[in-house]
Formats: structure tokens, C-alpha cells, sequence
């Protein structure tokens, strides 16, 4: 059973970003999987560990386009990003403190962030990187 299910409108055109995107829906889904088994506080730090080399591939992936074709919302983007990891962090220290429903808020904000972040802030930049890099992107 999956919680999202991945199709064109999460599409920016841009390869490498959107198999990146992909993969958190995986991750998302894996998350979902297990709570709709009871096994997701078990495997928690693994997720933890995976969101966490998402962020750092994908985020640096996004930013380094950003600047390679000076996208002018280059830091409004990049504050984003810096409030999922500091959201991260914070459900990664809650659960470390034994926090009971943290998997239920995670799967939420990871859900909602996706959603929003690929549908309305990804869609700010593509349009000028896909400009600016003449769609070899």
C-alpha cells in the first residue's frame, strides 16, 4: 500500500532532480508501509539515516543548479531546505528522547513537504534553469 503514488505532476523535467524526488517517495511510502504494520519505531533510525543522505545529495544537487545558472531565488530556496533539516533534526531528537507518535508526524511533514516543496518552490527555479541551460539539463 502506498501513501503517494508518484505521477506527472511531480515532474520538473530536470533528470537527476526528479529521480532524487523519487526516492523520497520511496522513502515516504517504506515509512507508511511500516506503520500500517506497526514496525515503523523499529526502524526509525534507518529512516532518520536515509532522510538525512537525501538532504545532503538532493539539496546539494538543487542548490548547485541554482547557482550554476544564478537563479535569483537562490536564497529564499536554500532557506527551505535549511528549515527541513532543522525539522529533521528536531524529530530526530525527539526521537531519541522516546517521543511515541513521531513516526505519524514524520510520515505528515515529509508528505506535506514533498508535495508542496516539488509542486510550488521546485516549480519557481525550473523554469529558469531550463533557460539558462538551454533544457540540457
Amino acid at each position: 500500500m502506498k501513501l503517494i503514488e508518484w505521477n506527472d505532476t511531480y515532474e520538473l523535467g530536470i533528470k537527476e532532480i526528479d529521480n532524487q524526488h523519487k526516492g523520497l517517495v520511496i522513502l515516504i511510502n517504506e515509512l507508511f508501509e511500516l506503520m500500517s504494520q506497526g514496525k515503523a519505531k523499529n526502524h526509525l533510525e534507518d529512516i532518520f539515516s536515509h532522510l538525512t543522505d537525501y538532504t545532503k545529495k538532493h539539496f546539494f544537487a538543487e542548490e548547485k543548479l541554482m547557482v550554476k545558472y544564478a537563479y535569483q531565488g537562490f536564497d529564499e530556496h536554500k532557506a527551505e531546505h535549511q528549515k527541513f533539516i532543522e525539522k529533521l533534526s528536531a524529530f530526530k531528537n525527539d526521537f531519541s528522547q522516546g517521543k511515541t507518535t513521531l513516526s505519524l508526524e514524520i510520515l505528515n511533514f515529509l508528505r506535506d513537504w514533498l508535495l508542496n516543496h516539488i509542486q510550488i518552490t521546485d516549480q519557481q527555479y525550473v523554469p529558469h534553469v531550463k533557460k539558462m541551460s538551454g533544457n540540457e539539463i
